[in-house]
């Protein structure tokens, strides 16, 4: 496991588009990810102890905010073959034993991921609903422990896009486990 920071992409980027297969059967366009107010993409795997000790609170963002008009989908752009609980079928697997309340999408060969410059797992990125680039960096203070998180960084990101607010000054980049790259 190799903590890994986010790049922390320039704010104001257009999101760049995707083609991917979700493990709810479905391909998966940028702009079917679209929410009405915003979008929020996710690289994530199933392996990573830091993506692990978040998803309970991904879960829960996806529920509190996309009746609120927040489009959310999680993105593994993991070697599947060297990290095999990375594979699709693995990830179908959790995302139905986890009841994802959102489409997580397999980037297998991991364009969409050089696209997005994400470096770790979790690695979020918050567009506005135009998609371009809100925030980006952690999703709260302590990955460890939800209980003795102080800041809520992606939760207060969004309720100021919600808010129609300007983007937090300070973003702190996300940490992770390095996204595992292909030879």
């Amino acid at each position: 496991m190799a903590l890994t920071y986010s790049t922390m992409m320039e704010l104001g980027t257009t999101a760049p588009d995707f083609s991917l297969p979700g493990t709810d059967g479905q391909l998966w366009r940028r702009d079917d990810a679209k929410g009405t107010r915003g979008t929020l993409i996710v690289f994530t795997c199933n392996h990573c102890p830091y993506a692990k000790a978040v998803e309970d609170r991904l879960i829960a963002i996806g529920r509190d905010y996309q009746p609120r008009g927040i489009g959310i989908v999680l993105i593994n752009s993991n070697d599947a073959d060297n990290y095999p609980e990375d594979s699709f079928d693995k990830m179908k697997e959790r995302a139905a034993a986890r009841n994802y309340p959102f489409p997580y999408l397999f980037d297998e060969s991991q364009d969409v991921a050089r696209a997005y410059h994400a470096a770790c797992t979790p690695d979020p990125f918050l567009f506005d609903r135009h998609l371009r680039l809100y925030y980006r960096g952690r999703i709260d203070d302590n990955w460890q422990d939800p209980d003795k998180v102080r800041r809520h960084d992606l939760r207060d990101a969004l309720d100021l896009l919600l808010a129609d607010k300007p983007a937090p000054v300070e973003q702190l980049p996300s940490m992770g486990c390095n996204i595992k790259w292909k030879e």
